[in-house]
């Protein structure tokens, strides 16, 4: 008769000669592996927000073009008004104006109407508030003094010809639209769209809407999966759902090496008889990681096949979502070609208290309210309503941690992943 094994209740505990990676070292690992996996194509301004710059912006043009007033009212030359109460000026006949400059010099001792926007005539440096002036039918008068160059832009005062705007790997925001189109620019260089591929693996996994038997579940991982790839931008390669069968999972992973340029599965990532993602992973001698010291989120499986990146994340949505944002978002986007970069966070006070054991780094479903934290009431990785609930994850560094109501602890909006 056999003799079980001395009871842990501790599914952390390491297996015998294992070692555990870190966030910090798995995040270095995947850094150093990713680089970009995608074409380059040209696009027209209008259709570059959200893509991807695949080579450095430089200005070909300065913004603004020409020195030009700030306001509406009389334009002349500044050191004639710098030391004086009371300036009189003969008024110039015409004016200038956006789109309508003066053609005339402006001599010393003479002013000239100009409008917001206007370009400069030449002898004019200054331009004083109309609301301000005084006005002849010859001439103008204001009182001093005035500084040299009050109420004027100058030529390339916002960006100079030649100036970098935007460097390579950067994903182009609507903001970035006006600078861009205010020097001229009308395409840029940018890099195809990522293609994703989402694919649940699991026997018991069925899709929404049908009827469930005894011991299968829905399949909530890859609706969560695709709607993050499609906010993020990328194309998205539905594969559907897999049966824990090592033959078909092979089948699969074959066909998204043709299709897709990075692949994210859920499921089978483990270690167990059915794991059969990360055994695949194993035998194609490619599997980088897999037990990393988190919660949640421990089985993962991360490597290639036939030279498409595989992200395999746990099964459980809690777990496979977290991974998803800490690890697999900053991943994609170097191989979308973007720059790696790793979320904003923010130290706030809790509104929680708990007691952490060493050894894993923990995220824990979180909000803010009234300036504070809240953590998610459970920290059970089934919970998943605690995602719809939460706005951001509450991160614990691996020590041990004795947190009480008033500490501070790191926040990491949702939006900064």
């Amino acid at each position: 008769m056999i003799a079980p094994p001395p009871l842990r209740d501790d599914c952390f505990a390491l297996p015998v000669g294992v070692d555990w990676l870190s966030v910090e070292r798995a995040l270095e690992l995947l850094r150093n592996a990713m680089h970009p996996q995608v074409a380059t194509m040209h696009v027209d301004l209008g259709a570059a927000r959200g893509r991807i710059l695949a080579k450095d912006i430089m200005a070909p043009s300065n913004s603004p073009p020409h020195a030009n007033s700030a306001i509406d009212g009389y334009g002349y030359l500044g050191v004639q008004s710098e030391n004086r109460e009371v300036i009189r000026l003969s008024l110039m006949q015409g004016r200038a104006a956006a789109g309508d400059p003066f053609e005339t010099d402006v001599p010393d001792g003479c002013a000239v109407k100009v409008l917001t926007g206007a370009i400069l005539p030449e002898g004019v440096d200054t331009v004083v508030l109309q609301e301000d002036v005084s006005v002849g039918v010859h001439e103008i008068a204001f009182r001093g003094p005035l500084k040299a160059g009050k109420n004027t832009r100058s030529a390339g005062e916002d960006i100079q010809i030649g100036q970098v705007l935007f460097r390579k790997g950067r994903k182009i925001r609507t903001s970035d639209l006006a600078v861009l189109a205010s020097v001229g620019i009308s395409q840029l260089k940018v890099y195809w769209p990522l293609r994703v591929g989402i694919l649940s693996t699991g026997d018991e996994l069925i899709e929404p809407g049908e009827l469930a038997r005894v011991g299968q579940i829905y399949d909530a991982n890859r609706p969560m999966l695709i709607g993050q790839m499609v906010e993020l931008g990328y194309d998205i390669v539905d594969l559907g759902r897999a049966e824990d069968d090592a033959e078909t999972l092979r089948s699969i992973l074959n066909s998204a090496a043709e299709r897709c340029d990075a692949l994210i599965t859920t499921g089978g990532a483990s270690a167990g008889d059915e794991d059969h993602m990360s055994a695949l992973l194993r035998d194609s001698g490619s599997l980088e990681m897999w037990r990393i010291a988190v919660k949640p989120g421990r089985p993962m499986a991360m490597g290639l096949w036939n030279g498409l990146p595989v992200f395999g994340l746990p099964g459980n949505p809690v777990a496979a979502m977290v991974c998803a944002l800490v690890f697999t978002q900053p991943a994609l986007r170097t191989l979308a070609g973007g720059t790696w970069e790793m979320p904003q966070s923010y130290d706030v006070t809790a509104a929680f208290a708990k007691s952490k054991k060493p050894g894993r780094r923990e995220y824990l479903r979180a909000r803010i309210r009234n300036g504070r934290a809240e953590v998610f009431s459970s920290e059970g990785s089934g919970r998943v309503t605690g995602l719809s609930w939460a706005e951001g994850l509450v991160e614990l560094a691996e020590p041990a941690l004795d947190i009480k109501i008033g500490d501070k602890v790191r926040y990491i909006p949702f939006s900064e992943f």
